[in-house]
Parts: C-alpha cells; structure tokens; sequence
C-alpha cells in the first residue's frame, strides 16, 4: 500500500533552479489552513510562548480533524512553534490542543530529543531554564503581553553609541541627533581570555568619545549575539573567556558600566540596531531587516518605530519544509534560514551550479568566485544567486505571518554586485505574480547613502531613553 502523500509537500510556482526540492512554508501553511477550515470538525491548538518578565507571544493554529494526516499535522505544529522560539525566545510553552502533539513537542525539545540544540542554547543558556510545557484549558491560555520598555529612536541629549564588530568597533558621540565625532578602533576580542581586555578598550573609547561632548546623557551599544536586559546571553566576542568568567564577568559587562557612568544604558543585537538605522534614515516605521552575512542575521523595528526585545534569530527558523534538505552544521536541522540566506548558502549550491572551489577555501573566498562569475555574466553562478531570490521571494510572505512589516531592508554580503541585483529581481518577481497582497504593502529596500549617513553607532546611541528631571 502506497503512503499518503504529504499536504506539507507543495511545490512553488517558480522552481528554484538549482534546488527543485525547495519546499515552501507558507504555501503547506495555506494549504493545511484551507483544508482544516473546510473539514466538518476542525480542532484548534494555541500556544502562548513565555520568555523574560512573563512576556507572551501567541499562535493559534487550526488543525485537521482527529485521525486526519496526523503526521502532518504535528510536523507543521512543530515547525511553527520552531519558528516562534527563535524570532521571539522563550522557556514556557503554555498548549492548550491535542496531547499527542504536545507530547511530541516535549520529547522533541528535550535535553538529547531531536530539537535538543533549541532546548539548549534558548531555554537554559539564554533564560537559564529547562523547556517546560504546561497543559491549559483554552481559556486559561495566556494573552499576548508585549514589552512596555521598548527602546529606540531617541535623539536628544548628549550620547554615545558603541558598535562591538568582530574585528573592530565603531564609536559615535551625538549631540542632539546629530553626530559630532565617529571613528573605528581595530580590536580583536575573541582571541582574549581575560574581560579586562574587553573592559578596558569599551571604557577607553567610552572616555574618547566623551572628550567629544559637554556631557554624556546616555550610552547605546550594538552587538552581535543574544543580549536580553542588558546582559550578554551568547556572543562569539566572548568566546576566548572561560564558560565561568563568561558567567561572572562578561554576562553583566554593560551593567557594571552603567553603574560606573551612572547614565541610562541600553544594548541591543546588532541586527535590531541595523533595522533601527534603516527605519531612522528612511524615516519609516515597521522595518524588518535580512542580512545575509557569514549566516542569516534579522532584526525587526515595530510599528511604533522601536525595538521590541525580541530574539529575532531566523538563521534557525524554518524556511524550507522539504524532509531532505541540507541540514544545518550547528543546529543539525534542515531547511533553516541560515542554508537559505548566508554564504552557507551559496556553498550549498555550488556543486549543483557545477562550479568547483578548492576544498580548504574559506566561505567568503568561495563567495567572491561565485560573485565574480556572475558579474561576469555565467549562467552557472547567475542560477546560485536566481535559486537564492526564490528562496526569498516565497519566505517573505512566511515571515509575514509572524512580523507586521512594511519595510524589508536587506543588505549583506551575499546581497552585492550582480548576484545581488538577481536575487532582489527574482523575490520581487516572485512577489508580484504569486502574493501581490503582500507586495502591495512591503517595500524592498537595499542600504544606499542615507543608510550609510546614519550608520550603526549612531543608531545606537539612540537606544536609551533619557529621564526627564
């Protein structure tokens, strides 16, 4: 007897050339949503994801009746509630639904389960708790409840902005919105094994950015990394230290530094500070930023213009629903943004391309060859960078379903010269003929020279909000 074809497998309206298997999420979202909708007795599942300070993020999902594509049923759960733990965070999954699917979502993301990278590294290294699934009445289940101390945006006063980059970091003292000193001090911080390293640069540019301003009213830094309240989570900047100094002194840096400057302080991921940027110089609101780097970065500026303290981690966030896709090398899942939308990416495909690099070339090496290729107009690389627009063009409408954008501004190295170009016209493409509900409202945006006039620093100054005495 033949198995049930999956109602998960839809295959695009425009086949990604070097990956005919790509299977996009929002169109098995659709489909499952339309035919639980129609089914004489469809059931419902809510999920109410608990992070910091009794925050709530909610999905509510309609499903397919008892005994109906079970298995299906419980991979698109899955694979939702997936993509709600990474671009929200979270510890406590409040379910109201069918028990078996809970029961998988409690083996799955368990320590040693199948999501044991997740449960890992958000649940217990990020909140410092195990993953916990609490079973509620549908009217017990919690309501969404965002943060009331959002940050961003704020131009007045005397500031400093820090930008924490890997090789170098950028400092900006601004005055009234309007930057009276930047400049770039080179650095290598993941190579030191004792915080001093990283004190005592933070605070001596601090103090040089300082020399620059009358006084200093507030501090903002950007960083890459998991930053929530203040405190450094997960950042490769510390990678050198012990996991115990990490604990004692890297965890609460930026607190001892507000204490000793005694002035408002807030730091923010790097990928929320650079849709802030992008918000601040295209003078817009509800901006949702994709950079395609070393991995997938995100960060998401919300409607009222401001950061909302979200994870925004979408290098883990399902963008592929096909079973056999690349699996990613950190997290061991497949179909994960960072196999979508990063230099990982185009390593995926340039076998398939049929374009050989040596095997001891570096990423960003292998992606200059397949860039250079495709400015030079080969089709083999033009098909890399065409496989990469589908990607993007059909995961758009996905993130949709979790972020309320207008704005998308992506920008990367993956994003430059004509291979760039062929992966904005092909979403775009996409975009128009299939989701023209969503092209209508979304605006694509690439950095340009206002971008650039704001830059990161600036931006980050801007995060604290000053007190009024």
């Amino acid at each position: 007897m033949r198995s049930q074809t999956s109602i998960l497998d839809v295959p695009p309206g425009r086949a990604a050339p070097l990956d005919p298997g790509f299977r996009p999420p929002i169109l098995a979202w659709r489909r499952y949503g339309e035919e639980a909708r129609r089914s004489s007795s469809p059931r419902r599942a809510q999920l109410a994801l608990e992070r910091q300070g009794g925050l709530i993020s909610r999905l509510d999902v309609d499903l397919l009746p008892e005994g109906d594509r079970e298995e299906d049923t419980a991979r698109l759960v899955e694979r939702a509630f997936k993509f709600l733990l990474w671009s929200r965070g979270g510890w406590r999954l409040w379910w109201s639904g069918p028990e078996d699917i809970a029961r998988r979502l409690e083996s799955a993301y368990a320590p040693g389960g199948e999501r044991g990278f997740d449960e890992d590294l958000i649940a217990r290294r990020v909140y410092g708790r195990p993953f916990e699934l609490v079973r509620v009445a549908p009217d017990e289940v919690p309501p969404e409840r965002g943060s009331t101390s959002r940050i961003g945006g704020h131009l007045d006063g005397c500031r400093i902005g820090i930008d924490l980059g890997a090789s170098d970091f950028k400092l900006a003292a601004v005055k009234d919105g309007e930057p009276v000193f930047t400049t770039e001090i080179p650095w290598d911080p993941s190579r030191a094994t004792d915080i001093s390293y990283h004190y005592e640069r933070i605070t001596d540019g601090l103090r040089l950015a300082a020399s620059h301003l009358p006084r200093v009213d507030a501090i903002g830094g950007s960083s890459a990394g998991i930053w929530i309240d203040n405190q450094v989570l997960v950042a490769s900047l510390f990678r050198g230290l012990s996991p115990d100094d990490f604990e004692r002194h890297a965890k609460g840096l930026f607190l001892r530094i507000r204490d000793e400057w005694r002035v408002p302080l807030e730091v923010a991921n790097d990928g929320d500070v650079t849709a802030l940027a992008g918000g601040m110089s295209l003078d817009v609101r509800g901006v949702l930023g994709i950079a395609m780097g070393s991995s997938e970065a995100a960060g998401f500026l919300d409607g009222d213009g401001a950061i909302t303290g979200w994870l925004n981690e979408l290098a883990f966030a399902p963008f592929d629903f096909a079973p056999d896709s690349i699996a990613d090398e950190w997290s061991k899942d497949r179909g994960v943004g960072a196999m979508g939308f990063s230099q990982q990416a185009v390593n995926k495909l340039l076998p398939a391309a049929g374009i050989e690099t040596p095997s001891d070339l570096p990423l960003p090496e292998r992606l200059k060859v397949a860039q250079m290729l495709a400015d030079d107009g080969d089709p083999r690389a033009a098909a890399i960078f065409k496989t990469i627009g589908v990607y993007l063009g059909y995961t758009i409408p996905w993130y949709a379903e979790f972020y309320r954008f207008e704005h998308l501004l992506i920008l990367g190295r993956v994003t430059s010269g004509r291979g760039g170009e062929m992966i904005l016209e092909t979403a775009s493409e996409i975009l128009d003929r299939e989701f023209p509900e969503v092209a209508s409202r979304v605006r694509l945006h690439v950095p340009d020279e206002a971008s650039r006039r704001v830059g990161q620093a600036v931006a980050a100054a801007s995060l604290p909000e000053i007190e009024i005495r």
